[in-house]
């Protein structure tokens, strides 16, 4: 049995107007997200696909560093480039059906190259939101009225 309670991550998005949106966080800095272009969204906006590929490389990187930190592996400088692959799934409809890994990663010395190999592997293994990207999404919609809140707001009184 797993004595180890969950965690929660709460994020809001806003809608500004048109298909632009402001994600944001507990104690975080909002950022501007739109669909991508291609989709109607703005040019240079973060995407929702941008994201979700970030979530997945950064993940991986912060996965590697508590690895290499744990393995005590000696390093200079940890980079990661990734790129996820969109497409149109006949009775799917679109969904990112792969994301590539790019680490680039610096050692202090050859003697390490190796063992360097294995901890970008493991971590890789161990990516939390990679392990996770076919998680079920439950939606708990709440729906409100303008209408109903002006009526609220201006109550009338019979006495």
């Amino acid at each position: 049995m797993n004595n180890q309670p969950p965690y929660y991550y709460e994020t809001e998005v806003d809608w500004i107007n048109g298909r632009t949106c402001t994600l944001g966080a507990p104690g975080m800095p909002d950022i501007e997200i739109t669909p991508p272009p291609e989709f109607q969204g703005a040019v240079g906006s973060w995407t929702p696909e941008h994201l979700f590929v970030a979530s997945v490389s950064s993940c991986y990187v912060t996965t590697f560093l508590a690895i290499a930190e744990l393995s005590k592996l000696e390093f200079a400088a940890i980079s990661c480039g990734a790129t996820g692959t969109l497409e149109k799934l006949e009775g799917s409809g679109f969904q990112v059906t792969e994301i590539t890994l790019r680490p680039t990663l610096v050692l202090h010395h050859i003697r390490d190259l190796e063992r360097a190999g294995r901890i970008l592997e493991k971590a890789e293994r161990n990516c939390l939101i990679s392990k996770s990207i076919k998680t079920v999404v439950r939606l708990k919609p709440q729906i409100e009225s303008i209408e109903v809140a002006a009526e609220i707001e201006d109550p009338v009184i019979v006495s």
